[in-house]
């Protein structure tokens, strides 16, 4: 199992920075779930690794060794594309034993590691039939089957489930991840899907416009999130706008527009200062009830919305914010126009510094 390290990684494209300066430390048997909007570097990150395009600054090490001058064939490394890249000339089979054959294997070997994969992804009696005859959710599996096949140590996957069905798609992920503990590799992953990453990576790193926005385990990430892109790109977030009032020995007081108050458990902000707080929504509570207290605020719902096992409800406070809250469905979920309390717990609360772009041009980075 081959570790995996990037100093400082640039890669341009005419005028475009598509990695600037990124340091990556993967260990070995490391899964690691790459998340970022459409642009952000993920394919250009995994394309570099995997010796298919070249560093322009910058050196990738392989167990400590430099692999910028290696060629593709040469690092033990597997590039599973997006665009599955299948031989139309080959059946499904022969494309999946493909990468044994070229390692030279023997044909017996090869069918039978072809014929191992297939199974895995569920298409085991589809070995005789060409690329072209398949969905395009098949063809997926096949080139991941392929993959998998070709005996690399290092697998780089590129939304290796996005075009698979919901329910397949929950299957598979769990059985790649036991699959790539068994077979003792090192596995990036890039993925849209927060769920998927969060359920299945070792560690999550956050790309944003060529950089590394945060790396770390998918509780770190969820829990402590380092910036409001990243808070608002893991998980579903409220954020509100505000200024620090007071500053106590461990919470600080906010007010928010329109002079509503609440408490916060971090006192790293100065009185005076513009903060943003970021609060999950399935930490902001609701109640029929009338509350008193700094971190209870009367608004009206705004609209009602089943997510199968969750109902999530959009309130607009007396200030005119707009929050979420995220329940169970036993819950009684309340009706449109009803007026409500919207609670959560000071420690439930993460401020970041006001950016100097705006609050929502910030938030539509993401």
């Amino acid at each position: 199992m081959p570790s995996i390290r990037l100093v400082d990684v640039s890669k341009r494209f005419g005028r475009i920075q598509a990695i600037d300066r990124v340091s990556l430390e993967v260990r070995d048997g490391q899964y690691v779930c790459i998340l970022g909007p459409t642009g952000s570097g993920k394919t250009t990150l995994l394309k570099l690794i995997a010796g298919l395009i070249q560093v322009d600054e910058g050196e990738i090490l392989f167990d400590g060794r430099s692999v910028n001058d290696l060629p593709p064939e040469r690092r033990n490394a597997v590039y599973v594309p997006q665009n599955y890249a299948l031989f139309p000339h080959l059946t499904v089979k022969e494309n999946v034993s493909f990468g044994a054959l070229a390692k030279g294997l023997p044909r017996s070997e090869a069918d039978t590691i072809s014929s191992k994969m297939l199974e895995l992804v569920r298409l085991a009696k589809r070995g005789d039939a060409f690329p072209h005859e398949l969905s395009g959710g098949m063809q997926q599996r096949v080139a991941l089957a392929r993959g998998l096949a070709s005996g690399a140590k290092l697998l780089l996957l590129d939304e290796p489930l996005g075009a698979l069905d919901a329910r397949l798609r929950i299957e598979l992920r769990y059985e790649l991840r036991k699959l790539a503990r068994d077979l003792k590799l090192t596995v990036m992953h890039v993925t849209h899907d927060q769920a998927e990453a969060m359920t299945i990576g070792d560690t999550i790193v956050i790309l944003r416009d060529g950089r590394v926005e945060q790396a770390g385990t998918p509780f770190h990430v969820y829990q402590r999130p380092e910036s409001i892109f990243a808070a608002n790109f893991v998980g579903d977030t409220n954020f509100l706008e505000g200024v620090v009032l007071e500053r106590g020995a461990r919470e600080s007081t906010l007010e928010l527009r329109r002079s509503l108050r609440i408490r916060v458990s971090d006192v790293s902000y100065l009185p005076g200062e513009r903060v943003v707080v970021a609060i999950r929504q399935q930490r902001t509570y609701i109640s029929r009830d009338q509350h008193d207290g700094a971190n209870a605020l009367q608004g009206q719902v705004q609209a009602v919305r089943f997510l199968g096992s969750f109902v999530k409800c959009e309130v607009r406070l007396e200030n005119g914010d707009e929050v979420s809250c995220k329940f169970m469905r036993a819950i009684e979920a309340p009706k449109e126009g009803e007026p409500v309390t919207i609670c959560f717990r000071p420690e439930d609360c993460v401020l970041f510094p006001y950016p100097h772009v705006g609050l929502s041009r910030e938030l539509e980075a993401v």
